[in-house]
């Protein structure tokens, strides 16, 4: 976990909603350009809840909720805006957030996303946790996490890092052109430490808290996810029975 860009900063009480939308899938989105584009018509795109079995427009779901507020989309004023935006970084683009994932895929480029308290709330959906990890998303460090989404992040191999009481996004001074390293041995509740290289070249070490809490987390976060140690299970079993 080295070199990682911030694909979004995000405030409190993120919900899977913002993360994995259910609403109507709009012909400008990114999904509704696939699926126009795939011959799909318009009238049939339905909503993001009905493709979530079509990876392909599932994964352009991600952070595709008009309502998001990602402190890293601002406009000349420094006003952030809202919609399915971030900032492509190091060169500064404000774009839709889509666009930012492909081109973070295509440069091979680690994310993170910092976020506030209560990470996660609301309806346990998978593709919450499973679009930000096929982003490229390898940690989520924020305030706090909802249960259920916690677990589902592990079951998806993304680290859950949790701040110390009183250090937020906000006493840190985040703004998204940081690079992010994380340090320290991986067991459950450690203390690990986040390591933050702003744009002027200061380090910043900031003490987490690994939120993988159980023995049995980190068996499935260090397997890559709950599919691949079913995968590593399944061919133990098989070898020892040939």
């Amino acid at each position: 976990m080295k070199g990682m860009r911030a694909l979004a900063v995000l405030g409190d009480n993120i919900t899977t909603d913002h993360l994995s939308p259910s609403n109507a899938i709009m012909l400008d989105s990114a999904a509704g350009e696939y699926l126009h584009k795939m011959g799909v018509p318009e009238v049939d795109f339905n909503s993001y809840a009905t493709h979530r079995g079509d990876h392909l427009t599932a994964q352009r779901a991600t952070f595709a909720n008009p309502k998001l507020f990602n402190e890293m989309a601002v406009d000349e004023q420094g006003k952030v805006m809202q919609g399915s935006l971030t900032r492509i970084e190091p060169e500064g683009q404000v774009t839709r957030m889509w666009e930012a994932i492909e081109t973070y895929m295509e440069r091979k480029q680690p994310l993170i996303i910092v976020a506030g308290a209560d990470y996660g709330q609301g309806s346990s959906r998978d593709w919450a946790a499973k679009g930000v990890r096929l982003a490229g998303v390898e940690v989520i460090a924020a305030e706090g996490f909802e249960r259920i989404h916690r677990t589902n992040l592990i079951g998806m191999g993304v680290l859950p890092l949790q701040f110390a009481e009183g250090t937020t996004r906000i006493t840190l001074g985040l703004d998204g052109t940081e690079t992010y390293d994380v340090e320290g041995e991986l067991k459950p509740r450690n203390s690990m430490t986040l390591v933050i290289t702003r744009r002027n070249g200061e380090v910043v070490r900031v003490p987490m808290l690994s939120r993988i809490d159980t023995a049995a987390e980190l068996v499935v976060y260090e397997a890559g996810g709950v599919l691949q140690r079913f995968a590593q299970e399944f061919l133990a079993s098989e070898a020892t029975s040939a």
